[in-house]
């Protein structure tokens, strides 16, 4: 909080700010000081006014200095890795004090092309979890025992009662879905086959792809 106090309070501070925070990760192979930094940047974001958020945003910043740290050659544990695809994916929705975000937002969309898979926010995986709690509490209740090939009753009160935020993040998420739908499509007719990026086939060797076929379909993408 003291540091947060002097980039708040000095001309330079912000900018100071920055270029010590590039200085720190820049060729950096130690997990620990990688580590802290984030957490250190975390806390700026969340303490700190317009003008160092704008500097962290820009391009320069996060493409140059966190997406690098994305490199294989770096192995960062997955906590790590999926710190920044978080601060990146966190920092693309916006800030309140009219931040420019633009920049970031072009490389959150540039990854998600390339298809890297960004771990749900903390937001989001609260709710899911409360999703998940309020199924859990309200079982369906025991139907009697059928006759064979009958019909088996579905009790009413399994039905899933939305609140306006859930329905929110819903629409949002399916328009996420949209997009990622459209610029799939706009690689696979763009993309010159034998010609792929070497540094964005080690990116995306980078995560663990949960889903089968989402592994089937990347090896079959960079095979045709």
């Amino acid at each position: 909080m003291h540091i947060c106090d002097i980039i708040n309070t000095t001309q330079d501070g912000p900018k100071d700010a920055v270029k010590a925070l590039k200085k720190r990760i820049s060729k950096n192979y130690n997990h620990k000081e990688i580590q802290l930094t984030l957490s250190l940047i975390d806390m700026c974001m969340q303490n700190c006014g317009p003008s160092f958020q704008s500097l962290i945003v820009k391009k320069e910043f996060v493409k140059e200095s966190l997406v690098k740290l994305l490199n294989p050659r770096y192995n960062l544990p997955l906590d790590i890795q999926n710190k920044i695809l978080n601060f990146i994916k966190t920092w693309s929705q916006g800030f309140p004090g009219g931040v420019d975000v633009s920049e970031v937002k072009e490389v959150y969309l540039d990854l998600l092309k390339k298809g890297v898979q960004f771990p749900p926010s903390d937001a989001e995986a609260e709710t899911s979890g409360q999703e998940t709690a309020q199924i859990s509490s309200n079982p369906p209740t025991s139907v009697p025992t059928a006759p064979a090939l009958s019909p088996v009753a579905v009790p009413k009160n399994s039905t899933i009662t939305l609140v306006p935020e859930q329905i929110g993040k819903l629409h949002s998420e399916l328009d996420m879905v949209k997009m990622n739908v459209r610029v799939m499509a706009a690689i696979l007719m763009e993309n010159t086959p034998g010609s792929e990026n070497q540094e964005d086939i080690e990116l995306l060797q980078v995560y663990d792809f949960r889903d089968s076929q989402s592994k089937s379909l990347l090896k079959l993408f960079f095979k045709l």
